[in-house]
């Protein structure tokens, strides 16, 4: 699995440590780590002729429109309806990433679908759609142009909470919890427990990429867990290691 240094511009990252298998059943660490995110996502629909260029560490926004000849499926089963085709030119590993995934029906009975993909590493990337061999999307991935930016390591998790009021709070995982409200919230020096009470919905923001992405959910406390209000988006389907990570800390 590869990885970011992300964060967001409106506040800085706390760090959470703990254990993460990578999607090749290596064990690496997961952290959530002070850095800056910069790249937006550009937007691009089914291709055709020679991949375009992106730059390692930037996303795109691939939209298509998918017949499946019938009743349509959930988002996260079409997923694994579309092929993702790497060619590192490392020869090793994933190229891309496809952070998240929403979308919906359409009126002619095709499903509309939407994926934010980050580029991680030189290659390149492309997703095919399995049961017709069309290609959706495909990039020639080039080294960023920003000596800052590195290709993903898979070791930074940052994790925000939205106070309500416009203002994002950072979750500094650095005292190791198991369970999201025994950590610290950086800006106010208390544990998020105190912070996000029972019955109360949040928007909460996931950092896990090359390109420093957002991945926002709606949630709301109950109690001793955490649920999402909102099926979609289906978050970081290409690294189950991090969503389960995710589950065990919002015990959703």
């Amino acid at each position: 699995m590869s990885a970011p240094t992300p964060a967001l511009s409106q506040s800085r990252v706390g760090t959470y440590e703990g254990s993460l298998l990578s999607s090749t059943g290596l064990a690496s660490q997961i952290r959530i780590a002070d850095t800056s995110i910069s790249a937006g996502s550009k937007s691009q629909s089914t291709v055709s002729g020679p991949p375009a260029t992106l730059e390692v560490a930037q996303a795109v926004m691939v939209t298509v429109e998918l017949d499946f000849g019938g009743t349509l499926p959930t988002i996260a089963t079409a997923l694994l309806d579309i092929e993702r085709r790497y060619q590192p030119d490392d020869g090793k590993g994933r190229t891309f990433a496809i952070l998240d995934a929403y979308g919906e029906g359409t009126w002619a009975g095709k499903l509309h679908l939407s994926m934010h993909v980050s580029a991680e590493k030189p290659g390149i990337g492309s997703l095919i759609f399995k049961r017709t061999g069309e290609t959706l999307w495909s990039s020639r991935i080039v080294p960023s142009k920003d000596a800052k930016k590195s290709q993903f390591s898979g070791k930074n998790l940052s994790i925000y909470i939205d106070d309500g009021a416009g203002k994002l709070l950072t979750v500094d995982g650095s005292n190791n919890p198991t369970w999201i409200m025994d950590a610290v919230v950086r800006e106010k020096g208390a544990l998020l427990d105190t912070v996000w009470p029972s019955g109360i919905e949040h928007e909460v923001t996931f950092i896990y990429s090359a390109c420093g992405c957002p991945v926002k959910v709606m949630a709301r406390r109950e109690g001793d867990r955490v649920v999402r209000t909102k099926e979609l988006p289906v978050m970081f389907p290409d690294d189950p290691a991090a969503v389960e990570v995710i589950a065990k800390l919002m015990r959703w």
